[in-house]
């Protein structure tokens, strides 16, 4: 079981993309989603966050620009990005919390992370 990131690519200052998270097991609506980004050098970061009930939430300079989504028939989870700066450049991986672990997204509770998918915005 593992969820799977895609989508990403070389866009323009200013342009968008969508990435895509398609989880390969069961449940899927039972789970928490969660959008990270690693720039080189840095940290991994919480990007934005999806819960069971689709609320949302987003952090850093991801609100305005960015928006999460789900789709339970097709256990896919999406991360639209508008207007992307230089500094969104990274490496971006989804990934999931279930109710055993408190729905909880935050980056250090994290495990069992899949390859990414890079963005890379020239200016």
């Amino acid at each position: 079981v593992q969820l799977q990131a895609s989508g990403g690519g070389l866009v323009q200052a200013g342009g968008s993309l969508r990435l895509s998270c398609v989880y390969s097991g069961s449940a899927f609506s039972r789970l928490a989603i969660g959008w990270y980004r690693q720039a080189p050098g840095q940290q991994r970061e919480i990007v934005a966050g999806i819960s069971v009930g689709d609320s949302t939430n987003y952090y850093r300079s991801a609100a305005g620009r960015f928006t999460i989504s789900r789709d339970n028939a097709k256990n896919t989870a999406y991360l639209q990005m508008h207007n992307l700066k230089p500094e969104d450049t990274a490496v971006y991986y989804c990934n999931a919390a279930n109710e055993r672990e408190g729905w909880d997204l935050d980056v250090d509770g994290m495990r069992n992370w899949g390859n990414g998918t890079q963005v890379t915005v020239s200016s």
